[in-house]
């Protein structure tokens, strides 16, 4: 598995471009990626909202703006991440309100049961010890309360030799050209061609002790939305 610090810096030197980047490396799918995993945690109406791995915030601000009336707080261990979040909140109304904070997912610096509903997007592919994140997110959740994964995984096998072409190719190039930073896309097409498919997953869940697990494959199993509760 990764190792923290070195992902920590990879992103805090992508900080910048790496909205621009994600969106036109999915070919503008994220954009649908996001909507489905907020529409999903939107279901059972939380109250109390922790997004991990916010980034940039782009779930964390839909989050808001689907459910207005809920504490969305947005937790991510890179800085220069959160600082980018913080300027894009000053400039999308009624953004302000949400919260953001220096949180590292294999120690998070919440209570025990203090969130109604815990997201994350793409963030578990760079937990440093998988199952130790996947404990930390099961104990900040009350009991009843839901955890949304958005994360990639392997995709159908009919699109999976096209898929992994552009992964080890074409994304690399373009990512260099947009950001800069090739490595940091080289270890993005790695980590994904590495990660388990949506089934392994959901196993490592119930491993740590999530029940009523259940994963969605969005666009041919590119991504899933993992379901679990506590």
């Amino acid at each position: 598995m990764p190792e923290g610090a070195k992902v920590q810096k990879m992103f805090a030197g992508i900080a910048k471009r790496y909205d621009f980047a994600n969106l036109l490396l999915s070919g503008g799918c994220s954009l649908y990626w996001t909507r489905r995993l907020v529409a999903l945690a939107r279901r059972s109406r939380p109250q109390e909202i922790a997004d991990l791995a916010t980034g940039s915030g782009d779930v964390a601000f839909e989050l808001k703006r689907r459910l207005p009336k809920s504490r969305v707080r947005g937790f991510d261990f890179c800085e220069e991440m959160l600082d980018v979040a913080r300027e894009r909140a000053k400039k999308i109304p009624g953004a302000e309100t949400v919260e953001f904070a220096f949180g590292d997912c294999m120690a998070l610096p919440l209570a025990d049961a203090s969130a109604d509903a815990v997201t994350i997007a793409y963030g578990v592919r760079n937990f440093e010890d998988r199952q130790r994140g996947l404990r930390e997110i099961l104990r900040i959740l009350k009991p009843g309360g839901k955890a949304f994964i958005l994360e990639f995984t392997q995709p159908s096998a009919w699109f999976r030799p096209i898929y992994y072409l552009y992964l080890k190719f074409l994304l690399p190039l373009i990512a260099r050209i947009v950001t800069g930073d090739k490595k940091a896309y080289d270890y993005l097409a790695g980590s994904i061609e590495a990660f388990p498919p949506k089934e392994r997953l959901s196993a490592e869940l119930r491993e740590a002790g999530f029940s009523e697990v259940r994963a969605i494959g969005l666009t041919a199993s590119i991504v899933a939305v993992h379901i679990a509760a506590k």
